[in-house]
């Protein structure tokens, strides 16, 4: 079937050395060559890069200075006939030429329709395509190792070979229902129990990563907290390596919360720094403290900035009371100066937290911090790579739909149900199961899987 031939612009909009004008579709090569000419005067040649210009068709004006390459299908991204022109990196050029590309015969291309049509093709499949998106949008290095992993197909080879347990299991099934008088092995409930144990094992193997993913993807949550004055902004400076916010020794400075993003030894952080928690009349800082013991809740670890150089107040002693041992630290700041208070005054009311003696003044204990924040988490992360990593809600969910069944199975083995009964809840594993790599997934939901993608991707 001849497809539509699509084109648009493959790199970001804006300044820059090389900007890229993708085409892909079975005219490729004929438009290309309707505004292209090469410098040597020779045709274009697929998998060479050309050296010329881009011409307009109606007056033979040059366009462009470029480089062209032709790459015949199927081997290519899309796995059809692709054409890329790589134009000067500026918003005019690449307007001007993609506005020729598609003069002559080209459609602009949806947002990610060349990867929709490299999954349509089969060079991709569904969880392939959406690792597309985590490498393009990865922040840490340990995210991008694993999407590249998924984008390598390590999820897909892991969810297929389960399928294909499903699969075998409804083969034997089908053959003693269809086929109950012929001479064959009975499918026997203990057989049927133990194959469908197995299935539900390899499940919640790859569903014991999707917290991790879930941690590498969206990154944890860190919320500052502390009375006013204790070293909170000064806090999220010295983790940030820069001036984010102001700091004075003024207290109440910091009256709404303010949140930046980081990495922590390759894990992404979102970090809070929180208004002061303390009585006070201020409607706008009540408001802000307001936020603060919200966020006492919701974040994924909590830090408590303690003042070594004076005494502990109710409002340091009722959130030290508050914290949860695991997902909680306390930074005992300023000891440059004399220690009025002392890592046993804090242990009296939180014993199982851990406790680091800061001076963010001078940057002391800073990296004491980021090793225990990594500590809390790293066991969460060092699968990453390893393929068992579920990064994506969508899989997430297909694999809990396709246990779920296996699980509903399974009961129905064990209770001897009829066959028939029991193959309704095996074929629903296989087909949730066939939803993470698209084999099953409906129109509906490969469209929107594709529109999040960027345009020209």
């Amino acid at each position: 079937m001849k497809s539509e031939t699509i084109a648009a612009i493959a790199t970001p909009l804006g300044e820059g050395g090389i900007g890229i004008i993708r085409i892909s579709g079975d005219d490729s090569l004929e438009i290309l060559n309707r505004i292209f000419r090469p410098a040597s005067g020779k045709p274009v040649k697929s998998r060479m890069m050309t050296y010329g210009h881009i011409i307009n068709p109606e007056d033979s004006s040059i366009t462009d200075e470029v480089l062209a390459v032709y790459m015949k299908g199927p081997k290519t991204y899309t796995a059809e006939d692709v054409a890329e022109i790589n134009c000067h990196g500026g918003l005019i050029p690449l307007k001007r030429v993609l506005s020729l590309v598609l003069g002559a015969g080209a459609r602009l291309a949806e947002p990610g329709e060349f990867t929709k049509r490299a999954f349509l093709n089969g060079r991709l499949d569904l969880s392939q395509a959406e690792a597309v998106i985590d490498v393009i949008s990865a922040k840490t290095d340990r995210f991008f190792d694993a999407a590249i992993d998924q984008l390598e197909g390590s999820l897909s080879r892991k969810t297929e070979a389960i399928s294909a347990k499903v699969m075998d299991i409804l083969v034997e099934m089908a053959v003693n229902i269809d086929y109950p008088d012929e001479d064959i092995e009975e499918l026997t409930y203990e057989k049927l129990t133990t194959e469908l144990k197995s299935v539900i094992g390899d499940i919640e193997k790859l569903l014991a990563g999707a917290g991790n993913g879930k941690l590498l993807r969206e990154g944890i949550a860190i919320g500052i907290v502390g009375m006013p004055n204790v070293g909170k902004s000064s806090l999220l400076n010295c983790l940030l390596r820069e001036s984010r916010a102001i700091v004075t020794e003024i207290p109440g400075t910091t009256r709404d919360t303010i949140e930046e993003y980081m990495s922590i030894r390759g894990i992404p952080v979102k970090l809070t720094d929180t208004a002061g928690i303390r009585t006070t009349d201020d409607k706008v800082e009540k408001i802000g403290i307001e936020r603060s013991k919200k966020i006492l809740g919701e974040a994924d670890i909590v830090i408590l900035v303690a003042d070594a150089s004076r005494a502990l107040m109710d409002e340091d002693i009722e959130i030290m009371k508050s914290l949860v041992p695991g997902r909680s630290l306390i930074l005992l700041n300023k000891t440059d100066l004399e220690m009025v208070t002392k890592p046993a005054d804090i242990k009296a009311f939180a014993p199982e937290v851990k406790i680091i003696e800061t001076s963010l003044i001078s940057g002391t204990g800073a990296e004491d911090l980021e090793y225990a924040i990594y500590d809390m988490v790293s066991d969460k992360t060092e699968q990453a790579g390893d393929g068992n990593l579920i990064t994506n809600v969508r899989h997430e969910n297909a694999l809990r739909e396709a246990l779920s069944s296996a699980e509903d199975a399974l009961k129905g083995a064990e209770e001897r149900q009829p066959l028939e009964l029991i193959e309704i809840d095996v074929s629903g594993c296989r087909n949730a199961l066939g939803e993470v790599t698209g084999e099953t997934a409906s129109a509906d939901v490969i469209d929107e899987v594709f529109s999040r993608f960027c345009l020209g991707k």
